[in-house]
């Protein structure tokens, strides 16, 4: 996992990903949902590149926004399923990890409309 400070939304997901088109194409999670992770660990907020999603979001909960189309900087997403926690999070989070995440693991969403996100950009409902 690389941080960037801008990248482009194509319909297949985020430029230089592994991902592909469709419901999962783009996976996003809540800066707040980092604290409590690591909080259920006994530790403090866990790095978002371990839980290996695209988009880090705050001040907005995706949970209220499935099926609705939202607006990341120049690209629209709809918010399709949420983002369970694989096997892997025992091994990134130690024991309990896996556990730690459910329930705060983030949204997978799909493409509607490409465009570029950088960082600081508003995420907001357009639907």
């Amino acid at each position: 996992m690389v941080a960037v400070e801008a990248d482009m939304i194509s319909t297949i997901g985020l430029e230089g990903d592994r991902s592909r088109a469709g419901k999962r194409a783009v996976t996003l999670i809540q800066q707040e949902h980092l604290a409590a992770i690591g909080a259920y660990l006994g530790q403090g907020p866990v790095a978002p590149e371990l839980l290996r999603r695209n988009l880090v979001v705050s001040g907005i909960n995706l949970a209220a926004l499935k099926g609705r189309r939202v607006q990341v900087g120049e690209a629209v997403l709809r918010f399709t399923v949420i983002c369970a926690p694989c096997s892997r999070m025992e091994e990134a989070l130690g024991r309990g990890g896996y556990s730690a995440v459910r329930g705060h693991g983030g949204w997978c969403a799909e493409v509607v409309q490409p465009g570029r996100v950088r960082l600081g950009d508003l995420v907001q409902p357009v639907d």
